[in-house]
């Protein structure tokens, strides 16, 4: 067991130079290293640096203390002349040890530096991380005090050198929102099982650069993947003691890591090449990299929870602690702590944290996770509040796509549709009616149409465009898109919570049976439901967003919580993957690509278009009559036929020219049985050719022939299915 620190350590025979309070983090500048750590309450702060020791086993061992001299605005500073990267450092700090008043200091414990650009190592648990003593049994046992030294522990922070990576002219792809195609990757689960993927590589950043991971998107037409947590994070310690994991990765303590865990190599700061190296890559490729990143809390929990950084260097500088007795933390994200946004210097951390991943490490945007947590000024969300404003005026992180979580555990957290513009939303509600409305719920009909063409109900009043939606079906929180359609209920046992975790109201139906099965109807009408859930997701306007495995019908067996299973539960097994799924997926997609009408920049007007006889969106009965008011709120209807007129484009390409595209007719019908259709008149088309039926598993390519409709003609549709057709518009049509 680890004994109390010594802290009557001699400052070491070592040159040392006041060095400067900024940019905070450790900097090698050529010649030596500048150290510099924020804390307003501190009265002590040490630097320590580590070796790996003479053991066979290459344990790092803490060989240097220095004390911290030099205070600049509430930094402390020192300069390190002729240390080199690579040097291994923590901090410990010393201050009042007062929970009432916030103030949870302990210089026992061994400190993470919140700007670390690597961390080597992971977290072992140990009671010696906990700064009061974990086995008191008084409830007030977090304002005891633990003597131990945590340092054999805790991972140590690496020094690295920011140039010495040839980014050879890598540039971003600067692909328009309105084109994006977002895949939602793990970067382990991805690859982890990839059978054409060298072995020792699988899992890690380099996995995710292979060629075979790289020809796969393309194929597959994505634009952008977005990566599931990669900044350094911790594992709670339930779950290793359950043999379990943090799969996942929200519990971040590194917010400019990325996490060693994801290295091919595993050496002390090779992640951040690795990392680098990935997204030159995924460029040269035309391929975006957008990080999920968690700024709302990190992963010390609360008044219970491991002193491992920010609650040891300042606790009351960093979290947002309750007004009348600060021992305790205020909550919005579900995981015991909440980042105080309001103070500047967190949101120093954050704005450098981003603008860090952007300039250093090349990334192109950023999901929030549970964004809304980030506008809260006291306790309600402001669209004013100085996070908002500093993103907005920042000349890089302004540019990079941001993309919100827009809903917290808070009260008044929910705020799809409430963000500024230039961001982009996950579109709760669009998961929430698409589900409600292929599952059969009554009175879908008009919040469907809502959400089909681009939810201007949530968006259009701000003067924001379609993409500000980020349309989902699936994430990684709930079920997969296999399990959507096979699953009424959450199985979530493996967890070890008894199948309480995880949301109970999933919206989803299983077919008629409860999990696999071998009846032939159901597996038929499960495939087809999955084909209407895809075709809705990449015809609907806004910006797709698929999750990865989808579209091989991945199953985590009916699992909607899965963020501890860092197993086959968890990975893609591309062994078993559905490739007919696959392909119909890929012919989707690039329909979506090769039309620019199912991903408009500008509003559907629901009127006729200038040099158009006809309006640009129009909606039909089954008997080829316009939906009138009446027939939105009949409570049964759950059938309707839309028609896209592409001369109805407003939007110009970067050269002028006015863009123009083909005309479609979609007929939803989530009824459980056939509905015959009458097609419009021949002012919208003069014939229609059928190239979708999710009854059956083909996307009619151009080139190939489909079934040819005339105006005015009658077309049966299948119970629970989509039907596209297809009118191409003569050369002389497109000139507008």
């Amino acid at each position: 067991m680890a004994g109390s620190c010594d802290l009557n350590w001699e400052d070491p025979k070592i040159t040392t130079y006041p060095g400067n309070p900024h940019p905070l983090g450790a900097h090698y500048d050529g010649h030596g290293i500048n150290f510099a750590l924020y804390s307003e309450f501190a009265t002590k702060v040490y630097l320590c640096l580590f070796r790996p020791s003479h053991h066979e086993n290459k344990e790092l061992v803490e060989y240097v203390r220095i004390k911290m001299k030099e205070q600049t605005h509430q930094i402390w500073h020192i300069y390190l002349p002729d240390f080199e990267p690579g040097q291994i450092y923590a901090y410990r700090v010393d201050g009042p040890f007062e929970p009432q008043n916030g103030h949870r200091f302990n210089v026992n414990k061994l400190l993470i530096d919140p700007y670390a650009r690597a961390i080597t190592g992971t977290l072992d648990w140990h009671d010696s991380l906990f700064s009061y003593n974990v086995h008191d049994p008084s409830p007030d046992k977090d304002l005891t005090f633990n003597t131990e030294d945590s340092a054999p522990y805790i991972p140590k922070c690496v020094v690295i050198d920011s140039n010495n990576f040839n980014w050879g002219g890598d540039a971003p792809p600067n692909i328009p929102f309105h084109e994006t195609i977002i895949y939602e990757v793990h970067v382990k689960g991805f690859t982890k099982l990839h059978p054409d993927i060298p072995e020792e590589i699988r899992g890690t950043y380099a996995a995710i650069a292979h060629p075979t991971t790289i020809e796969y998107l393309k194929n597959l037409g994505i634009t952008a993947i977005e990566l599931m947590p990669i900044q350094h994070f911790t594992t709670d310690r339930h779950l290793k003691d359950r043999g379990l994991t943090n799969y996942w990765g929200y519990h971040t303590i590194g917010f400019f890591a990325p996490d060693i865990r994801y290295s091919s190599s595993g050496t002390h700061g090779e992640q951040v090449l690795e990392f680098k190296r990935m997204v030159k890559k995924l460029h040269k490729a035309g391929i975006e990299v957008i990080l999920d990143v968690a700024y709302n809390h990190t992963g010390e929990g609360n008044q219970f929870g491991p002193t491992l950084a920010f609650k040891g260097i300042d606790n009351r500088s960093y979290y947002r602690l309750t007004e009348d007795d600060q021992r305790f933390y205020f909550d919005y994200t579900g995981t015991g702590n909440t980042l105080n946004c309001r103070l500047p210097n967190v949101l120093r951390l954050i704005m450098d944290s981003l603008r860090y991943w952007i300039l250093d490490m090349h990334v192109d945007g950023f999901r929030f996770d549970l964004a809304a947590t980030l506008a809260r000024e006291l306790h309600a969300v402001d669209r004013l509040s100085a996070f908002f404003d500093i993103i907005h005026q920042d000349p890089v992180i302004g540019r990079a796509k941001l993309l919100a979580e827009p809903w917290d555990l808070g009260e008044g957290g929910y705020q799809v549709g409430k963000f500024p513009p230039g961001w982009a939303e996950w579109n709760g509600k669009y998961r929430d009616c698409v589900r409600d409305y292929w599952r059969g719920q009554p009175s879908m009909l008009s919040e469907f149409a809502e959400r089909f063409t681009g939810s201007s109900d949530l968006y259009r009043e701000e003067r924001r465009g379609p993409t500000a939606s980020i349309n989902f079906l699936t994430a990684h929180d709930g079920f997969t898109l296999n399990d959507l359609v096979t699953y009424n209920d959450k199985h979530n046992d493996l967890n070890g919570d008894n199948n309480e975790d995880g949301e109970g109201y999933n919206r989803s139906w299983n077919c008629g049976f409860e999990g696999p099965t071998d009846d032939e109807h159901i597996n038929k009408l499960r495939d087809c439901q999955k084909r209407n859930f895809l075709t809705t997701l990449f015809l609907s306007q806004g910006i797709p967003m698929l999750v990865a495995g989808d579209e091989l019908s991945r199953t985590q067996q009916g699992n909607n919580n899965a963020y501890c299973q860092d197993n086959e539960l968890s990975w893609l097994n591309w062994q078993n993957a559905d490739k007919v799924l696959l392909a119909f997926t890929r012919k989707l997609i690039d329909l979506r690509r090769r039309h620019p009408v199912f991903r408009r920049r500008t509003w559907f007007r629901g009127q006729p278009v200038k040099h158009s006889e006809i309006e640009d969106i129009a909606w039909f009965k089954f008997d080829g009559q316009y939906m009138k008011e009446e027939d939105w709120q009949h409570d049964h209807a759950k059938s309707f036929g839309v028609f896209i007129n592409g001369r109805g484009m407003s939007a110009r390409t970067k050269l002028g020219a006015r863009v123009t595209d083909d005309s479609f007719y979609i007929i939803f019908n989530a009824y459980h049985g056939f509905i015959d259709y009458k097609l419009p008149s021949e002012e919208y088309a003069k014939s229609w050719t059928l190239i979708l039926d999710t009854s059956k598993d083909e996307v009619i390519t151009d080139g190939d022939e489909g079934t040819t409709y005339s105006p005015g003609d009658t077309i049966t549709v299948h119970d629970s299915s989509i039907l596209l057709l297809h009118y191409v518009i003569q050369k002389h049509e497109h000139a507008i």
